[in-house]
């Protein structure tokens, strides 16, 4: 046994990192692990850099919280890009290009200006670092978790690998935010598993004319770098097959095809793009774009029938980046299961049906559910009770004075 700690975070993308800070602003003593050597995951080593969305599309904010904070300390550096409030919700063609641009306009049209914001992931990573041991979280790196040991319906503590072997964590409340539900399907929880045709995002720089590459309406967008752009290059098109992201050998099998068919790209662009022709490769995201995994089926699965609904146990709410008008609240029930009574769960692999997943999925609603999960897990430290019997009007209130959103716009 390494430690002990009252709420342990598995995962540190962004829904876990969310969960870590939240649990320990709440007076939780808490324990991040991550299995990399960075925080952020996908909206960092990703490179998934656009948050999508933190509005409903008609110009009101649904995600605050701590994607919020985020969001001020990155722009505060001048790391980031996003609309002015007072555009939001505008149909004025003008803007909505110039946010095309930017990789914040999506789905089908008539468009709107939509509260998204673009911004530099090492920049974002450093923001998270800086609010996680600010927060007081104890963070471990470089340890990858096993499994849970179980004791009756709960979990006790939770197996993890490292360069020196094995040890485990004990754990009064658990937060799985491994984004492909490793804790709970090792725990023998309900779910349903996807397959998934996996992306490659990348960076280049050096491009002559950033405003010339974008006229020549390629598949690539500005960033807050002079002369560098994203390529969210779809090798899905390309690709031969799905795969399951929980599979090794279909995971070395895209890992290697998706590289593969980056460099392809690259030598298209330098060789057909004038603006391209002494540009070079800044960055290959790390981790292929896994969107789907694993998803709990919990006490509740949100549907895509719950759309634009209330629910009493409400804990958060997220828009839809590729539909406008269009909300979800995420129902506290959606984070936890009856069969394991100490386990939430925070980011994409929340219980949901596959259609909502797509709105839930992105890095905003992942924060907002994190930073609800490690609130309800402080809580039910503090309180002493099991996950099920938390008082969700304490919970709500909590998320409230800590400048989350829980009430859908009326």
């Amino acid at each position: 046994v390494l430690a002990e700690t009252e709420v342990l975070v598995v995962g540190g993308g962004s829904a876990g990192t969310a969960a870590a800070i939240a649990a320990a602003r709440a007076g939780a003593n808490t324990l991040l692990v991550e299995r990399h050597g960075a925080l952020g995951g996908l909206a960092t080593g990703g490179l998934i850099t656009l948050l999508l969305t933190l509005d409903d599309g008609n110009g009101r904010q649904v995600v605050r919280g701590l994607c919020q904070e985020v969001t001020e300390r990155v722009t505060a550096r001048g790391a980031a890009y996003a609309p002015p409030a007072g555009e939001w919700g505008t149909d004025d063609p003008a803007r909505i290009e110039r946010d095309r641009r930017w990789g914040l306009v999506w789905g089908s049209p008539p468009h709107k200006v939509r509260y998204s914001v673009a911004y530099d992931p090492e920049e974002f990573r450093f923001a998270l670092n800086e609010m996680v041991t600010g927060a007081g979280v104890r963070l471990l790196l470089h340890a990858w978790a096993c499994e849970p040991i179980m004791e009756g319906t709960r979990i006790t503590a939770v197996a993890f690998q490292g360069k020196r072997g094995r040890f485990a964590i004990r754990a009064q409340v658990v937060i799985d935010a491994t984004g492909d539900g490793d804790l709970f399907a090792a725990a023998g929880c309900a779910h349903e598993t996807e397959k998934i045709l996996p992306w490659l995002w990348f960076r280049m720089g050096g491009v002559s004319d950033v405003d010339a590459a974008l006229d020549a309406g390629g598949w690539y967008f500005r960033t807050v770098s002079d002369g560098q752009v994203l390529l969210p290059w779809g090798a899905t098109e390309k690709i031969v097959r799905k795969i399951d992201a929980t599979d090794p050998e279909d995971l070395t099998f895209a890992e290697l095809e998706c590289r593969r068919l980056v460099m392809q790209e690259i030598d298209r662009l330098r060789a057909e793009v004038p603006a391209f022709r002494r540009a070079h490769v800044c960055e290959i995201a790390r981790d292929l774009g896994i969107t789907e995994s694993r998803r709990l089926r919990g006490a509740y699965v949100l549907s895509r029938d719950d759309m634009n609904r209330d629910f009493d146990d409400t804990i958060a709410i997220t828009g839809h980046w590729t539909k406008y008008g269009v909300t979800y609240a995420i129902p506290f029930r959606s984070l936890r299961t009856d069969e394991v009574e100490n386990l939430l769960v925070a980011g994409r692999c929340i219980s949901v049906d596959h259609r909502t997943h797509h709105a839930t999925k992105e890095i905003p609603a992942s924060m907002a559910t994190g930073e609800a999960a490690g609130t309800a897990a402080a809580l039910a430290v503090r309180r002493g009770v099991p996950l099920r019997e938390l008082p969700i009007g304490e919970l709500r209130d909590r998320l409230r004075a800590a400048g989350a959103i829980v009430d859908r716009p009326a």
